[in-house]
């Protein structure tokens, strides 16, 4: 079996995240790595907070709150979200770890030692007031191209033009407020990414053909456009230090390393996170992860705006350092989900967060339904009538409806164990064939990551069971031929069993209650064979079950009236 690291995008700290954070990164990496882990590979899921740059600052100042006790706060909040939405990380770090802000300034002293960063002099907003230096973003004022009066120095929120902080009408300090700003010269460390380029472009040849083409077009665009030099530094309060044994006038000036640069290496930090929470006895090795692993498997989850920076920056940096580091083998982005056709936006209350949707119903509905419908090829939209269709036919009906009915009727007619019944005929021979059928189709969309695709086949799979039990019809049958009668409700329960396990990767806590049904003494997901899926005898007969309580609960109209009031949306 092969080793798979599997990371995605490190959510910022900077506030609950909403669902398009969700499906864009998080969750598929967690379907895929729940997926790869049943079918016997060692897997690694590590994920961790983005907690340096200049929004992180900026929040904690809202919040009347030092900087580091704000992201620890907000880590813990957002940890405690991603725990209710049953995402299994084997480690949830921190960018502003001490493991992180040693490895960043070991890449940039290996980038140094190599020639490829440079100290470059450049012209930047000084607040008197605020007696710094200020980034883009700490520079508010009113965009000349629209007249939004809070656009920032990098870019209008409004229009979404790419600005310099020269730009703006009535320019003042997001800080304090102030005005009083001037232009100075100020000294900082540049990556000399164009010196790379060469090397990036091939890595991107032997790597990027097997991507999406969304990841592959979008590095691609960049290297066609040429890398650029860029500036890797910031002065900020908060942030990796940039070692004072290397430039120790810029380190005496409180210069950190740019967000950008340390958060792609906190994937590797929060790995040496993981290695160092090891229990006493128990061993990890980090460096056998990232470190000379060319028998790790390395696969990456994001959405479209942090592809750039995946694809070409951070392989940029790892090659600069000439060291083996482990570089991506596969990017899988993701576009958007929008919110009834707009963008997702807290103070225009438009679309759901994290924590509001775990507060409405349970996470397997949500897990569903956003990798059924996941922006894979494009934009996709969130409307509360597709969710609750989706949730009431899918769910409700082909799958919670099909276990409820079985074990409602198997109980009643023939008592709390699977009943033996008459030898498998033909019926059962055919369905056996097509659930093996499906199946396979099923694994190759999941090996393939194509999400979308292997939700329909997972779909089929709880179809084709409800076509077999209509064909059946166990309450006419068993009031002529009680054995068939039993027969059919014993493969109906192999089936629910199966799609216990097969189910797993999507809806986790709806599958543990399907196997939790049935008394066996092994009750974990491992996959299911071509072999054990034409059978359909995992469950023999004798086996004590349950009935468990009703698996997915139907949204009404009401339901529907309350959400749309609540959160926004067109009928």
């Amino acid at each position: 079996m092969a080793r798979h690291l599997i990371t995605s995008a490190l959510p910022y700290i900077n506030g609950i995240k909403h669902l398009g954070n969700m499906v864009g990164s998080m969750l598929p990496a967690d379907v895929y790595s729940r997926y790869m882990r049943q079918r016997g590979h060692d897997v690694l899921y590590i994920c961790a907070t983005d907690e340096h740059g200049t929004p992180a600052e900026l929040a904690a100042k809202d919040a009347g709150q030092s900087v580091d006790a704000f992201c620890a706060e907000q880590h813990d909040a957002q940890k405690a979200i991603y725990e209710g939405f049953g995402l299994a990380f084997d480690h949830f770090g921190r960018s502003s770890s001490q493991q992180n802000v040693e490895l960043t300034q070991h890449f940039a002293r290996k980038l140094h030692e190599n020639g490829f960063i440079e100290e470059r002099a450049i012209r930047q907003v000084y607040s008197k007031a605020d007696e710094r230096f200020l980034p883009d973003r700490y520079i508010v004022g009113t965009c000349p191209h629209c007249g939004y009066d809070k656009a920032r120095g990098d870019q209008c929120e409004n229009c979404t033009r790419v600005l310099d902080p020269t730009d703006l009408i009535d320019a003042r300090s997001a800080i304090s407020g102030s005005s009083d700003l001037e232009v100075r010269e100020t000294k900082h460390l540049f990556l000399l990414q164009s010196k790379l380029q060469g090397e990036v472009e091939k890595f991107i040849d032997e790597t990027g053909e097997e991507w999406p083409t969304l990841a592959s077009s979008i590095a691609r665009k960049w290297l066609t456009e040429g890398l650029h030099d860029r500036a890797i530094t910031r002065d900020l309060d908060w942030g990796v230090p940039v070692p004072a044994d290397v430039w120790p006038d810029l380190a005496a000036e409180g210069k950190v390393f740019y967000v950008w640069f340390d958060a792609p290496i906190e994937y590797i930090g929060s790995t040496k996170e993981w290695a160092d929470a090891a229990a006493d006895g128990e061993t990890r090795d980090w460096k056998s992860w990232w470190y000379e692993a060319d028998d790790v498997r390395y696969t990456e989850f994001m959405a479209k705006d942090n592809v750039p920076f995946h694809s070409v920056m951070f392989p940029a940096t790892q090659l600069g350092t000439r060291e083996p580091w482990k570089k991506v083998d596969f990017l899988k982005a993701f576009n958007w989900l929008n919110y009834y056709g707009g963008k997702f936006s807290t103070s225009q209350r438009r679309g759901i967060f994290t924590d509001a949707a775990l507060e409405l119903l349970p996470a397997d509905y949500w897990r569903y339904f956003l990798i059924a419908n996941a922006p894979e090829s494009d934009d996709t939209s969130f409307t509360w009538e597709l969710f609750s269709s989706s949730v009431n036919k899918d769910l409700a009906d082909t799958l919670g409806n099909f276990v409820n009915r079985v074990l409602s009727f198997s109980r009643k007619r023939f008592g709390d164990e699977v009943p033996a019944g008459a030898e498998a005929g033909e019926a059962e021979v055919k369905l056996g064939e097509q659930i093996a059928e499906l199946l396979a189709e099923y694994e190759g969309h999941m090996e393939a990551l194509q999400f979308r695709k292997a939700a329909a086949s997972l779909r089929a799979l709880w179809s084709a069971g409800n076509s077999y039990l209509e064909e059946k019809a166990p309450w006419l049958e068993i009031k002529t031929d009680k054995d068939a009668a039993a027969l059919t409700l014993r493969t109906a329960m192999n089936l629910i069993h199966l799609y216990s396990v097969v189910s797993e990767p999507f809806i986790p806590a709806s599958a543990k209650a399907m196997r939790g049904a049935f008394d066996l003494a092994d009750d974990t997901a491992l996959w299911v064979t071509q072999d054990e899926a034409k059978s359909l005898s995992s469950v023999p007969a004798g086996t004590s079950f349950t009935v468990p309580p009703v698996l997915f609960a139907k949204i009404t109209e009401d339901d529907l009236t309350t959400y749309r009031d609540r959160f926004g949306g067109e009928e």
